[in-house]
């Protein structure tokens, strides 16, 4: 089933819904097309891959959840200083607790054990050590989900619409 992103009349990123709806909203008129795939759903008719409300919608912000699990997320799974990516993964915090660092997106990172035990108790670069980018809070709710389909190759248009996909 293809997936259709769908933004908000201010290019922001609202959700991600079926081909099928998005060509509704197109047809009555609440929506435009922006991308396509080069796939038809009849002749003259390109099936959407990014559609734009044509009215604002407001959204109530729903902040992301700072959990484990989002953080490896975030870091796709890889440590943030050598880039391995297998099942020997931990967090850091980049400023150690010890020293004032607490627990924030800012500050915690996906590290392999061994990275995390030669960094110890001090910053990355006091340790001499390079993070691979800054950590930073995902901007929504459907960071991670729109990042799978860009990284993956399966909507690399989707891309232009969103940010902070820089890793």
């Amino acid at each position: 089933m293809a997936k259709v992103l769908v933004l908000n009349a201010s290019y922001e990123p609202l959700n991600i819904t079926s081909w099928q709806r998005a060509v509704i909203l197109v047809f009555k008129g609440k929506a435009e097309r922006l991308e396509h795939n080069g796939k038809f759903v009849y002749p003259g008719c390109p099936l959407p891959t990014v559609i734009r409300l044509r009215y604002y919608v407001r959204v109530p912000y729903k902040e992301i959840p700072l959990t484990r699990r989002n953080i490896f997320y975030r870091d796709a799974h890889t440590c943030q200083y050598c880039n391995y990516s297998g099942d020997e993964l931990t967090l850091d915090h980049v400023l150690p607790r010890s020293r004032g660092g607490g627990e924030s997106w800012e500050n915690l990172v996906t590290a392999c054990v061994r990275c995390n035990v030669s960094k110890g108790n001090r910053t990355p670069q006091e340790a001499g050590m390079v993070l691979q980018g800054r950590p930073h809070r995902p901007h929504s709710s459907l960071y991670f989900e729109v990042r799978r389909c860009v990284t993956s190759g399966t909507h690399p248009e989707w891309g232009k619409y969103t940010i902070g996909l820089e890793r």
